[in-house]
């Protein structure tokens, strides 16, 4: 046996051996050694004690992140059976969080000799030149060499003939050789962002690929041997409109854009009929979207129809997402219903710089709901007869070890980790001196035990150490999945502790919680501490805007993003001061209603008796803007009133004393804001209203040189509009959003519709001197003539009726000059 100095501090050899025993690293054929800080270093020394067994490895994974990383490289080729080598950088990050670059510059020649080798990645490494060997792989069916240096790929390139995905991302590649056409069995390629200016007609030779990103890179045009071939970049566009619901697909695919920016692939072949796909949009309903206690939605609920519509080929959806923080410790995953659950699909997320958003796109096995989900990072591996070895990729510190039979049959075991910051824990708890580890969920598709004993790893709590240990204030408690209730089970397991590390053995999986504490009670104490990690602390805001009193804007924000929403907001609302703090769960419904004689109108069909819904997913933008109206005279004082937002059933009876409760243990209330509505200005004339009550402040279109448009007139134009209103109101300039939201706030009444879209327009444009001839030329370009005629003849009855004032006064030029003539006769 090697003495320690052979491989560094004698005093870091005792450390590994605690850390990370050879037993459990090396789990059947694989040697998952990148979630080490020293795995190059571990591989070495098994490589030494246990040299037969390492040389049966089938799948290697290795930082490059690491020194001893070029050393190892001369020993991988030993491992004749290797099936998958995983040889990436980016494991350790810059004082700025940038992740490093690989020190992996070459390969050894003897490497091509791995005739079994079908899957290779060298992503995040410093490679200017693609390595020679890797052209001798003959088996080699993935090549990943994203985020390298590379120039240009070498001429034998074409040699790789069972290559099927190749991925050379974020390179500096030029130009690519003419042997790329000889991949036929490439399906995917992707070459984005990279410095490529033209393409080799050869590449149009690549009749199997399904999936082509030339994004990002310096090209004039594409070959016209590409023109033929029925990639996605090729296929029909289709490009819907808003409104539009539906669109078709023939055998010759295409490519379909909504106007929401949810994106379709149909590749060719995917119908052997035309198909027509009926599509919309809806708000998440907690009832039917069930989601874990720790995901958070980031996107509407879209229906595909018809429902269970098998394709021939896979079709590629692509559907836009809120953005999201703390991607360390979650993932993005496309959720779809197969109408008994919901399940995640293998997604991937993109980022779309024109127009700016998030993507996520998976392949559709089905049509039937989808959305955009956030959870928990998931870990997943299969345990055979022989064992396994699992580690979480958010801390891999954390990692469970699947001795030899520990079942009959292979099952599939995934493993999730909450981290807790102490600062949370400590809130909660109002008690510096609790601290807990990550959560820990492990999960299998199986209901049976384990035939042996499994052994998990958990970090110990932050500031606790195997050295300074009160074992009287350690606890491990275990959850049902509902996670209601939570049992200590310290005195039913051994548990071991090492430095850094608490070891236990259990059969069966589910939540795992280690605690370091004082408090006795300690499963009910675990439950509340859950419990407000679930929730989500929001504020409610309700604001008015400064030029119209009486549109409201209903938002619920949570509490670390109030003070930017509200200096947003400031220059065009106004309003009282954010509500206390509230607590409240993902996919709770709430309420929002107007009290003291206001009632109130919204774009939306659930709003009925002045009270409006919400169902509160974080992430989404639980915002409305509503208009109010008062059920008493403005005219002689203010109304006041407030906004109330609340849980549950909504009261028949609101006591005043009750409204003014914020929020209480028996309480439905959260929070109650005032608000004021200004009493009318008196104007010597009584003010036009429309039918829902809206004031209609006075104003002239034109001048006086060029005609008005008197309130009168706009009035009497008004109602002539009818049912073109839309279309008029586009062609005055007026956005698709502002005519949508007068369509749901006067669904009810045309006529309030066209009172609201003329009189909008007239008072943003009353000052334009050309306001007028927009007008008319809006009317035409609508297909209404006779209105444009009617308001010309009224502008020119203007302009008469001016000048024969001007003339009886003496001013008109033309009467001053024959006044010249008679007084010199």
């Amino acid at each position: 046996m090697a003495g320690p100095q052979e491989f560094g501090d004698p005093l870091w050899e005792g450390a590994l051996e605690a850390e990370a025993p050879a037993s459990s690293c090396l789990a059947g054929n694989r040697l998952n050694l990148d979630v080490y800080p020293e795995g190059c270093r571990l591989f070495l020394k098994l490589y030494e004690k246990r040299r037969e067994e390492v040389e049966q490895v089938e799948f290697l994974r290795l930082s490059c992140n690491e020194e001893l990383i070029t050393s190892t490289l001369s020993t991988i080729p030993v491992l004749k059976g290797l099936k998958s080598l995983v040889l990436k950088g980016g494991h350790t990050r810059d004082e700025i969080g940038t992740p490093q670059r690989g020190l992996v510059a070459s390969l050894p020649q003897e490497l091509g000799e791995l005739s079994h080798l079908a899957h290779l990645d060298l992503g995040f490494n410093s490679f200017s030149a693609l390595p020679p060997c890797i052209t001798k792989l003959g088996s080699l069916r993935g090549l990943l060499v994203s985020h390298n240096s590379l120039q240009d790929l070498p001429e034998d390139f074409g040699q790789l003939s069972n290559l099927t995905f190749f991925s050379a991302m974020k390179n500096q590649l030029q130009s690519l050789p003419q042997s790329i056409g000889e991949l036929a069995a490439l399906e995917t390629l992707d070459l984005s962002e990279n410095a490529l200016e033209s393409l080799p007609e050869e590449i149009g030779n690549l009749h199997s690929c399904s999936e082509l990103d030339l994004s990002g890179n310096l090209l004039t045009g594409i070959p016209s041997s590409l023109d033929s071939n029925s990639r996605p970049e090729k296929l029909q566009r289709q490009f819907l409109q808003a409104g539009e619901d539906s669109f078709t697909v023939t055998p010759e695919g295409c490519r379909v854009f909504l106007a929401c920016g949810v994106q379709f692939c149909f590749p060719l072949g995917a119908t052997t009929t035309s198909v027509t796909i009926h599509f919309q949009k809806h708000s998440p309903d907690p009832q039917w979207v069930k989601l874990k206690d720790h995901d958070i939605l980031l996107s509407e609920v879209l229906e595909l129809q018809p429902h269970g519509i098998h394709f021939q080929k896979e079709v590629l959806i692509w559907l836009p997402y809120a953005s999201t923080q703390y991607l360390h410790d979650r993932e993005i995953v496309i959720r779809t219903f197969s109408g008994q659950n919901w399940s995640d699909l293998k997604t991937r997320v993109e980022w779309k710089e024109k127009p700016e958003k998030h993507v996520a796109c998976c392949s559709v096995p089905h049509f039937s709901w989808f959305l955009v989900v956030s959870r928990l990072v998931e870990n997943e591996c299969r345990v055979p007869q022989e064992g396994a070895l699992l580690f979480s990729t958010v801390d891999p510190n954390i990692k469970v070890t699947f001795p030899p039979g520990v079942t009959e049959e292979t099952r599939t075991v995934k493993l999730q980790v909450l981290p807790v910051s102490s600062e949370d824990l400590q809130e909660i708890t109002n008690d510096p001196e609790t601290v807990a580890s990550p959560l820990l969920c492990l999960s299998q598709n199986s209901s049976i035990d384990f035939l042996q004993p499994v052994k998990i790893q958990l970090p110990l709590p932050p500031g606790v150490t195997g050295l300074t240990l009160d074992r009287s204030r350690v606890h491990l408690l275990h959850s049902d999945w509902n996670a209601q209730n939570w049992n200590d089970i310290t005195s039913q397991v051994v548990l071991e502790f090492t430095h850094l590390y608490a070891l236990f053995e259990v059969t069966h999986f589910s939540w795992y919680w280690l605690w370091c504490t004082t408090k006795t009670y300690i499963g009910g104490f675990a439950k509340y501490v859950y419990k407000r990690l679930r929730m989500y602390q929001v504020n409610f805001i309700a604001l008015q805007r400064k030029k119209d009193p009486e549109q409201v804007l209903l938002q619920c924000v949570p509490k670390h993003k109030v003070d930017p929403v509200l200096k947003r907001l400031h220059d065009r609302y106004r309003g009282p001061e954010p509500s206390d703090m509230v607590e409240m769960v993902e996919g709770e419904q709430f309420f929002a209603a107007f009290e003291r004689g206001i009632s109130i109108d919204a774009d939306r069909p659930d709003c009925t008796d002045g009270r409006i819904s919400f169902n509160f997913f974080s992430h989404l933008k639980n915002v409305k803007e509503v208009y109010i109206t008062s059920e008493v005279d403005r005219k002689s004082k203010s109304v006041k009133g407030q906004v109330s937002f609340y849980r549950g059933a909504v009261p028949e009876d609101i006591p005043e004393e009750v409204t003014k409760r914020r929020k209480g243990p028996d309480s439905h209330w959260l929070a109650t804001l005032p608000i004021k509505l200004p009493k009318l200005k008196s104007q010597g004339k009584e003010q036009p209203t429309t039918p829902n009550g809206f004031s209609l402040p006075p104003l002239n279109l034109g001048n006086a040189e060029t005609g008005y448009l008197t309130q009168a007139n706009l009035l009497a134009i008004a109602g002539r509009v009818g049912a073109d209103w839309p279309t008029i109101g586009l062609n005055l300039g007026l956005s698709y959003q502002e005519v949508e939201h007068i369509r749901y706030n006067y669904r009810d009444d045309l006529g309030a519709q066209v009172l609201h879209m003329l009189f909008s327009w007239a008072q943003q444009n009353e000052k334009h001197p050309d306001c007028v001839d927009k007008l008319i030329s809006a009317m035409k370009e609508s297909g209404r003539q006779d209105i444009a005629d009617e308001i010309t003849a009224i502008i020119a009855l203007g302009r008469q009726k001016y000048r024969e004032s001007i003339r009886r006064v003496g001013l008109d030029q033309e009467s001053s000059t024959e006044d010249s003539a008679i007084a010199m006769v």
